[in-house]
């Protein structure tokens, strides 16, 4: 019985190695997953941002400067009456006027004395200057930021699309002023109608 003792605490080093072993891939793997799921979430943020760099920042709007690496230094903040956000290190930002990318420029540049190589990225999360609302039977109804020269067909591709049993023949354009303005889809898809929404204006479709 004693010559045959010391072999199962062999056996069970053997597996606990193995165990570990088996373990530390998992790890591994799931770090990997990790950083694919970061990467695409880069893009992603990076897309966003490009999609919206062709308008100017005003008061109000709600911007996240994020700092690669640096979380503490990173803030969600809107841009206050006087045209400025406050940013770690670096105090007042004038914000107002800016592009999201000129605004990434200046923080990048005001940051590149106190902290090696910074990163900065610019997301407007709320734009809370003019907006259209969109009702009723659309994909995603809601309050969307107003562009210049914005029609209904526009504004209903940013409220999802028409659903699939909405009154095509008759879309309401609900003025800010109080006028009602009806329209059928597929003449403003021909171009027989052309309506141009301005700040508050409801879309409503049946």
């Amino acid at each position: 019985g004693m010559a045959r003792a010391p072999v199962p605490p062999g056996d069970v080093r053997a597996g606990a190695g193995g165990g570990s072993m088996s373990r530390s891939v998992g790890i591994w793997m799931a770090m990997a997953a990790v950083a694919v799921g970061c990467s695409h979430a880069a893009a992603v943020q990076d897309d966003e941002v490009k999609h919206i760099t062709e308008f100017r920042l005003s008061r109000e709007d709600v911007v996240e400067v994020s700092v690669w690496k640096e979380p503490e230094l990173s803030r969600t903040v809107p841009i206050r009456p006087d045209g400025k956000i406050t940013l770690p290190l670096l105090g007042d930002v004038k914000a107002e006027g800016l592009t999201p990318q000129e605004l990434e420029t200046k923080v990048q540049k005001q940051l590149a004395t106190l902290v090696r190589d910074p990163h900065v990225t610019v997301i407007v999360h709320d734009v809370n200057g003019p907006r259209v609302y969109v009702t009723g039977m659309v994909g995603h109804p809601g309050a969307f930021p107003l562009r210049n020269t914005m029609g209904v067909l526009q504004a209903l591709a940013l409220a999802g699309g028409l659903a699939e049993f909405a009154d095509r023949g008759s879309i309401t354009v609900l003025r800010a002023d109080g006028r009602r303005v009806e329209v059928a889809y597929d003449d403003l898809v021909t171009g027989r109608s052309k309506v141009t929404l301005g700040p508050g204006d409801t879309v409503v479709v049946p």
